[in-house]
Parts: structure tokens; C-alpha cells; sequence
């Protein structure tokens, strides 16, 4: 069986128009830090180094399982489908947080909670063997755990993600809670690079307490 987020998670990802309060589990990410405005060649180029790797990992498994069949027991899927760009935003400049050269990011790709860090290792090595680039060096693997969240889902343009933060607050004010930090999690549903503004999916989550 293949593991599809959008069948298996759609209670996370499948976020509607109505901002909602969902418990986000741990998770596993491939994930670069960087700063400064996204429109820079820096985040695209951070971007492009978390697939090959990502792929890699994908492969490699789909492979594995295969070839060992005294082990498939072990896991309940053979395969996986990529999961969608996730970044973790947040600002030096809390005065102004529209300022995207103040902008501080983590962007990153889920991986399956069966995918171990000796997996994510062999593939950052073979990658690196077949496309040597610096930027493999700054890839982590880890878990983060978001808890208690609000999200919604934002059609349009990043530029009008206030409107959609704005309906995020009220329903955090209308449920006792406080947000726990400026920073926030975006996840892109469609490729923004080939995607109209106006017609770009984006969930937009936040942390609370």
C-alpha cells in the first residue's frame, strides 16, 4: 500500500476556508534554515536541495522493501507519496512583520515516522556523490511537535495572508487561547513557482495556549 497524506492526514491537511484548532502530533521533517526575503535566489536555492534528498529517501525505501520481504511485515506501507513544501516563519523585525528582509525561516519536507536518521543519512551521501552541493551540509532531520494549533486554509496571494490571520485571531480570542509566538508554519499546497497568485492553496498554522 501506498501511504498518501492527503487520504491518511486530511484532518491536517485537508484545512478548509474556516480557521479550526487541531492537535498537530510529532513529526518528521528534512528541513535548511535561512533568512531574508523568499523572493531571493537563497531560499530557492535552499528549496531545491531538500528533493533530491527527499526523493532519494522515497527511493531507497520503495527499494528496500522490495528486495527484503522477510521484513515488509515491519512496516504497513511499501511506498509514499511526497509530502507538500512546509516552511516555519518568524522576524528580527517585530515592529514591521511584513518586512521580508527581517524574515527568519525553516523550510522543510515531512517524512514518514518510519524513516529513520540512518535513512536520511545515506541518502544525503548519495546525493552528494551524484550533485555535490554545500548546502546538503546545513539539511537536519528531526521532529517537531506543534500541539494545539489554530490553521485555515488561504486562498491567494502570500501578500494577503493578514485577512486569513485575521479571522485565525478571533477564533483564538471567541476560545480563551493566546498565540504562543510570531512565528507561524505555512504549507503549500501547490507549487507557488508554477501556481497564480490568485490561485495558490496555502495552510496557514499557528501554535496556542
Amino acid at each position: 500500500m501506498k501511504y498518501e497524506w492527503k487520504k491518511q492526514e486530511k484532518h491536517l491537511y485537508g484545512a478548509k476556508k474556516k480557521a479550526e484548532i487541531v492537535k498537530v502530533p510529532p513529526q518528521k521533517f528534512l528541513t535548511i534554515k535561512g533568512e531574508g526575503n523568499p523572493n531571493n535566489q537563497e531560499f530557492s536555492e535552499r528549496v531545491g536541495v531538500l528533493y533530491p534528498v527527499a526523493w532519494n529517501i522515497k527511493m531507497g525505501f520503495k527499494k528496500f522493501y522490495k528486495e527484503h520481504p522477510e521484513l515488509q511485515a515491519e512496516f504497513e506501507y511499501s511506498e509514499f507519496a511526497i509530502f507538500p513544501l512546509e516552511g516555519i516563519w518568524s522576524t528580527k523585525n517585530v515592529d514591521d512583520i511584513t518586512d521580508k528582509e527581517s524574515f527568519e525561516y525553516k523550510i522543510m519536507l515531512r517524512q514518514p515516522d518510519w524513516i529513520t536518521q540512518e535513512m536520511f543519512e545515506t541518502s544525503v551521501a548519495a546525493v552528494a556523490k551524484k550533485e555535490p552541493n554545500e548546502l546538503l551540509n546545513e539539511l537536519c532531520f528531526e521532529t517537531i511537535e506543534d500541539g494545539a494549533c489554530v490553521q485555515i486554509l488561504h486562498l491567494g496571494s502570500f501578500d494577503d495572508e493578514p485577512a486569513s490571520f485575521q479571522k485565525m485571531d478571533q477564533l483564538v480570542k471567541e476560545n480563551g487561547c493566546t498565540r504562543k509566538s510570531y512565528q507561524h508554519r505555512e504549507i503549500y499546497l501547490n507549487d507557488a513557482r508554477k501556481t497564480a497568485p490568485e490561485k495558490r492553496r496555502t495552510i496557514l498554522r499557528y501554535q496556542v495556549e
